[in-house]
Parts: C-alpha cells; sequence; structure tokens
C-alpha cells in the first residue's frame, strides 16, 4: 500500500468500491431500448403473405379444379382453364409473380389452403363456418340457387313447390350445397344423387332427370354451352349466397390488397373479360 492511500479514510474507500460496484451492476441491468416505431412497421409488413409471395416469386393458389365456368382442370392435357383461374393469373401478374395451382378437393379444401396456399379460388362459397378459419375477400359474385331443364320445360319447373311433387326427378352432384338443397326442400319429390359433376347435365337431356337445382351462374354456363337447356330465373333465385377468394386469417395488408386488386378488376374490363367466354 502507498502512502496516498493510507491518507485516504477507510470509509471513503469502502464508499468508493461499493459505488463502483453499483454503477457496474445498473448498467448491466438496463433494460434494452424499445423497439422504434420503423421496426414495428417492418415487422409488420415482414409477416403479410405480400412478402413471402415476391420473395418467392410465386402466387400459391389452391383450386378444386371441378367447378365451371370457375375452375376446371382438363383431365387429358392437365391444362386449367374458368373464370377464377384467369383473375388468380391476373391476381399474380400485379404482384410480378407466377401463380402456381394446387388442386384440392372440397372435402379438403380449407386444410390445404392453410397449410399450403396464399389464396383459394373457384366458386368458393362465403360461410360463417370457414370464416372461423380464414379471411374473405370482398364478394366476387351475388347469387343463389335456382333451376336448369330442358327449355320446354322452364315454366313446369319454375317455384319449389312444382318442383317438390312426386314423380319430378331432381338430379344432384352427392355432398355440397346442391344436395343440401334438395334434401331440405324436395322431400316428396324424387332425388337422384349422381356422382360425376362433369356429365350430370347430359342427364337431364338424355331424359333420366326433370331437372337440377344449382347455383345461378352454373346454370348460366350449363345454358350457354347446350342450347336444349335453360336456366331457370337466374336474376331471382330461390336464396341469396355470395362467392369470394380464401384469405390468410388475420392478414389485413394482404386482405387490403386482394380487395383494391378486385375492386379496379370490377371496372377496368378484367372481371367481365374473364367471364365472357363462359356466359357469352
Amino acid at each position: 500500500m502507498t502512502d496516498s492511500s493510507k491518507k485516504i479514510p477507510s470509509f471513503i474507500r469502502s464508499a468508493s468500491v461499493l459505488a463502483l460496484g453499483t454503477l457496474l451492476f445498473t448498467a448491466g441491468c438496463t433494460a434494452p431500448e424499445s423497439p422504434t416505431e420503423d421496426s414495428n412497421v417492418e415487422t409488420q409488413e415482414s409477416a403479410s403473405r405480400l412478402t413471402s409471395i415476391t420473395d418467392s416469386g410465386k402466387l400459391k393458389v389452391c383450386t378444386t379444379g371441378d367447378y365451371r365456368p370457375f375452375t376446371y382442370l382438363d383431365p387429358k392435357t392437365k391444362e386449367w382453364s374458368g373464370i377464377d383461374i384467369d383473375m388468380a393469373k391476373n391476381l399474380a401478374k400485379s404482384l410480378e409473380v407466377e401463380a402456381e395451382f394446387v388442386q384440392t378437393t372440397w372435402k379438403d379444401l380449407m386444410p390445404d389452403f392453410t397449410s399450403k396456399c396464399d389464396i383459394a379460388v373457384g366458386g368458393v362459397s362465403i360461410s360463417l363456418e370457414r370464416s372461423q378459419q380464414a379471411y374473405y375477400s370482398e364478394a366476387t359474385l351475388d347469387e343463389g340457387k335456382t333451376p336448369i331443364t330442358l327449355c320446354e320445360n322452364v315454366d313446369k319447373y319454375d317455384t319449389i313447390k312444382e318442383i317438390n311433387q312426386p314423380g319430378v326427378r331432381s338430379i344432384t352432384p352427392i355432398g355440397g350445397t346442391n344436395e343440401k338443397f334438395a334434401d331440405a326442400n324436395y322431400p316428396k319429390g324424387e332425388i337422384i344423387r349422381f356422382k360425376d359433376n362433369n356429365k350430370i347435365f347430359d342427364e337431364i337431356i338424355a331424359g333420366r332427370a326433370d331437372v337440377m337445382t344449382t347455383d345461378a351462374s352454373e346454370t348460366r354456363w350449363v345454358a350457354h354451352e347446350h342450347p336444349e337447356l335453360c336456366a331457370v330465373h337466374p336474376d331471382k333465385p330461390f336464396n341469396f349466397s355470395q362467392k369470394a377468394y380464401l384469405l390468410p386469417l388475420g392478414d389485413d395488408q394482404f386482405q387490403e390488397y386482394v380487395n383494391q386488386w378486385l375492386n379496379m378488376s370490377k371496372h377496368d374490363g378484367t372481371l367481365k373479360a374473364a367471364e365472357k367466354p363462359w356466359f357469352g
């Protein structure tokens, strides 16, 4: 110990050591600075699907491929077509990426969408059940269930009461809202449950069924394809429903982008151009 240290009272030396220790401890325990507003914005933006889509260069689109005029996968050529197929491609183009289609089924639509895709399209109806697991875009179409039959029989099957009669053969695909509607509204009639939705209308033309009740948009497309068949009051359907696109739950930024794109598409002719080959 030096002479100078001997001159410093012991209580001062102890206080100095204590102060230095306290200072070092305080510096080590200082809370990190709160994130700035800019960093919060950056985190929110990176969480949006918009970022992962542009980074990957792909918009992954879930669709069933069995519901014309909205979505169809040709079993021979493996080519996709349909109103919503064209619209999905246009959405991808607006993001400067490629659309990649992922085939699913109506049964597996929701789990496939939440695990594999950025968006789901193809005549998807809005329902409260689906709304618990996904966002929706703005409605792409307002419609409802309406009959289609041979043109000569339009006046015979233009009300639920007329169709709900013994001897009237209502054909419907197995599963889905068409079968549910037939079961609920035509208990007195004969319900024919048919497996192949792509060939179901041939049964009416061949005389093996009298009428089918389905979405008004589908009846318009079928009437355009088959002159023998007529859509029965498609502008005044039996009930009300809407179609839209499924979007990731909680992603407000992506939903806002899709809604803005959809609004512009409805007014600049994009949607009408996609519909024209199917509705005429």
